[in-house]
């Protein structure tokens, strides 16, 4: 009966046009797209959080795995901080001696991957060279879904993936929502350990950039076949 109730609720959906990510469907197919890229990922088509394709979501810093009120160095996991509560150490991934204690890890363990925390083992933040990959083959423009202004990356087999422009988290205000889009990968700047790879996207550019670790970023999670 329950496989029933299942099966009507998403051909109800499909029927509508609408896609739903709800938590009974985020490791089944009808919550993640096809881009046909190299690497065979799949892309979540909700953000961590959000139940339509145009919702903000949850805001994590990277290697968190638990949203909260303020985003900044003293509440930072994997930081201590000066008295002035600028950064001090770091206490994990970390690349350099200015920050203490070195452990030239590079890639957020599953433990420390929202995603996976989330939405279970199959799913992980994407690196930063599949971020790439995705900017690689698709063709971005800046549009409106639902009254919510993101970029559009739509691949060579039609398919398409929708990111809103959700901005990010800084202590406890919202910045550049609607105007600016801030999403994690999981891989650390290893020339600068206290910044994180993820992506940016405005209106009128688009790509991998860094962002400092204790912001309150967007996620949006891969997962193999």
């Amino acid at each position: 009966m329950k496989k029933l109730f299942i099966l009507i609720t998403v051909l109800s959906l499909l029927a509508f046009g609408m896609v739903s990510c709800d938590r009974n469907d985020d490791l089944t197919d009808e919550g993640w797209v096809d881009l046909g890229l190299p690497s065979g990922l799949l892309w979540a088509k909700c953000n961590i959080g959000a139940t339509t394709p145009e919702g903000y979501g949850d805001y994590y810093a990277w290697g968190e795995t638990r949203t909260k009120e303020t985003y900044n160095w003293s509440t930072y996991c994997y930081a201590t901080v000066d008295v002035d509560s600028n950064i001090s150490t770091l206490t994990k991934y970390n690349t350099s001696e200015a920050y203490g204690e070195v452990d030239n890890n590079l890639l957020l363990e599953a433990a420390d991957d929202a995603a996976t925390v989330v939405l279970g083992t199959e799913a992980r933040i994407p690196t930063k060279a599949e971020w790439q990959e995705l900017i690689d083959n698709t063709t971005a423009v800046w549009t409106k879904v639902n009254g919510v202004y993101g970029r559009k990356f739509t691949a060579a087999n039609g398919n398409s993936l929708f990111l809103p422009e959700s901005g990010r988290y800084y202590n406890s205000w919202p910045y550049d929502v609607g105007t600016d889009g801030y999403y994690w990968s999981s891989s650390l700047n290893e020339s600068f350990p206290d910044r994180a790879w993820g992506i940016y996207f405005h209106s009128d550019s688009y790509g991998v950039r860094d962002h400092s670790r204790f912001n309150g970023l967007s996620i949006r999670a891969v997962r193999t076949r």
